[in-house]
């Protein structure tokens, strides 16, 4: 396997190249997103893929955009792995989305990540887009910060 998978990445046995965490907890938000691919896809970039379905459509008949901004947090996640993003755990400072065309159901949807600094601090910067077929129909930017604890005990007071 490439060096710099997420922890757990597994080859994908439906997609070859492809590589993915299988299905996330039933139950659990991010199963809502369906099964996550990913690869890195040269120095400093990652790539993701979701398939889109009903689940994901909104009263207009295109991709939800809540649909789209967890895909892309989560792309920042497993992306910026593929690209080079150190070991860790990470939480999410920012995320911004510009949607460009409406995501159409029923066509994989991929996310092209690319990593444009860590910090010694435990910042990472991203940006990147989401295109169907070739067609760019969102941008993004991201920001995450490497924790050294994980999960939460409750409200803090």
């Amino acid at each position: 396997m490439p060096d710099g998978l997420p922890h757990g990445a597994q080859p994908d046995p439906e997609h070859e190249g492809w590589y993915t965490w299988g299905d996330f907890p039933r139950g659990s938000f991010a199963s809502r997103t369906g099964r996550l691919l990913f690869r890195p896809d040269g120095p400093g970039r990652g790539l993701t893929r979701m398939f889109p379905d009903g689940s994901h459509q909104n009263m207009g008949g295109s991709i939800h955009g809540g649909a789209v901004m967890s895909f892309i947090d989560m792309s920042l996640f497993a992306g910026g792995r593929c690209a080079g993003m150190a070991e860790g755990h990470y939480v999410t400072l920012d995320c911004h989305t510009r949607f460009v065309a409406r995501g159409r159901i029923g066509v994989p949807l991929d996310a092209q990540v690319r990593l444009l600094k860590q910090t010694p601090g435990g910042l990472v910067f991203f940006d990147g887009h989401c295109e169907q077929d070739g067609e760019i129909c969102y941008a993004f930017t991201g920001t995450l910060k490497k924790i050294t604890q994980r999960g939460a005990d409750g409200p803090r007071r």
